[in-house]
């Protein structure tokens, strides 16, 4: 691929954060995204939440490239008292990604990843930038199977970006009662570059 080939992939990549996200919990198979109907078998497998590019088939087709075979089930779930907001670092791609934060009342549509303990270490490599975390006494509910008040995500080393001292949710991530500022990813990127470049 040519540089500049290459460059305009990068600002696709950057511009398209979080990607085409599914409505309906589904099964990630290599390149082949299938809806799920009914609950799949999870034993031996523990629930990681995905709200950002996590839970875009896009994302994952090259996060799990090294296990193609392996299916990864994604649940489709909402999660209480929490949003999906921009953190405050460029992804190695030049997106401003996201990253988990507590919103009393706010409803947040995420889904529930069950991931194998190979692609879990592949998930955790593609987040330099984000540490797990266990989430304890959490109103998580899929729509499938039971709800969950515990589970671990992936939650940004670098805060959240602000705007007049607010958290900034992404606009393309759903959720009821939001009560933080919404942008896009084009704005957010922006308002990172005018808070790296002020003095």
């Amino acid at each position: 691929m040519a540089k500049s080939e290459r460059m305009r992939e990068r600002l696709r990549r950057a511009e398209a954060y979080p990607y085409e996200i599914p409505g309906r919990s589904f099964v990630q198979i290599g390149e082949r995204t299938v809806e799920l109907d009914e609950l799949p078998d999870l034993s031996g497998r523990e629930p990681l939440l995905a709200y950002g590019s996590n839970a875009a088939p896009e994302a994952l087709v090259r996060k799990l490239a090294a296990e193609p075979r392996a299916p990864l089930p994604l649940l489709r779930a909402e999660l209480a008292d929490f949003d999906a907001v921009y953190s405050d670092h460029i992804s190695p791609y030049g997106a401003v990604p996201a990253t988990l934060h507590p919103s009393p009342g706010t409803v947040l549509a995420v889904f529930v990843a069950y991931p194998t303990a190979p692609q879990r270490l592949l998930l955790a490599a593609s987040e330099p930038n984000y540490e797990a975390r266990r989430l304890t006494a959490v109103s998580c509910r899929p729509e499938l199977g039971d709800p969950l008040q515990e589970l671990d995500a992936f939650v940004s080393r670098h805060g959240c970006l602000r705007l007049d001292g607010s958290a900034v949710a992404l606009s393309a991530i759903p959720a009821r009662n939001r009560r933080f500022p919404a942008l896009d990813q084009t704005a957010a990127k922006r308002l990172r570059a005018s808070r790296a470049s002020s003095p």
